[in-house]
């Protein structure tokens, strides 16, 4: 999980409850050494005990670094801030800094999602970004948005009333 804000963080640790492996990586080494220390950087009601049942399990674990956590993954989630231009449309800014970051550590088929909100082509950006950074990396770029509330989004990502998920490659979709 590419950023441990709000989305990186709900969605990360439900992901390590639902018993996958999950790290959070984030670039604010303030943020990542407090959820090593047990300190929570937002509230949000249910998500504190589920960060530290699935950090003692070790299917949760934060970190700054990228080689190792993306060589071994079968999917990279790109979660990291959005926040409106002067024109209102998403800032994409740190969303393509992320995919520039993972590109070289790419390994086997890894699929890469997207749960920032972005406009429509940034997935088609994203693409060729990681295929011109990494032209070997066998890699597929899907839409998975969020749709989390605060106060309810723990609830939110464990029972949601919609999930969506924008490929057109199969491997991705399974």
């Amino acid at each position: 999980m590419i950023g441990a804000g709000y989305t990186g963080l709900v969605a990360g640790a439900c992901l390590a409850d639902f018993g996958h492996d999950v790290t959070c990586i984030d670039s604010d080494a303030e943020r990542i050494a407090a959820l090593i220390a047990g300190r929570m950087p937002i509230f949000e009601p249910g998500l504190a005990p589920m960060v530290a049942v699935n950090r003692q399990s070790g299917r949760l674990t934060f970190g700054a670094g990228m080689a190792l956590p993306i060589a071994q993954a079968d999917v990279v989630f790109i979660a990291v801030g959005t926040p409106a231009g002067d024109d209102g449309r998403p800032d994409v800014t740190a969303v393509m800094a992320a995919a520039r970051s993972i590109a070289p550590h790419l390994k086997g088929f890894t699929v890469v999602a997207t749960k920032s909100t972005v406009p429509v082509g940034t997935g088609d950006a994203i693409e060729a970004l990681l295929r011109a950074a990494n032209p070997s990396a066998d890699v597929a770029v899907v839409s998975n948005p969020e749709f989390l509330r605060e106060g309810a989004a723990v609830n939110d990502f464990k029972l949601p009333n919609r999930i969506i998920i924008g490929t057109e490659d199969e491997r991705a979709r399974h």
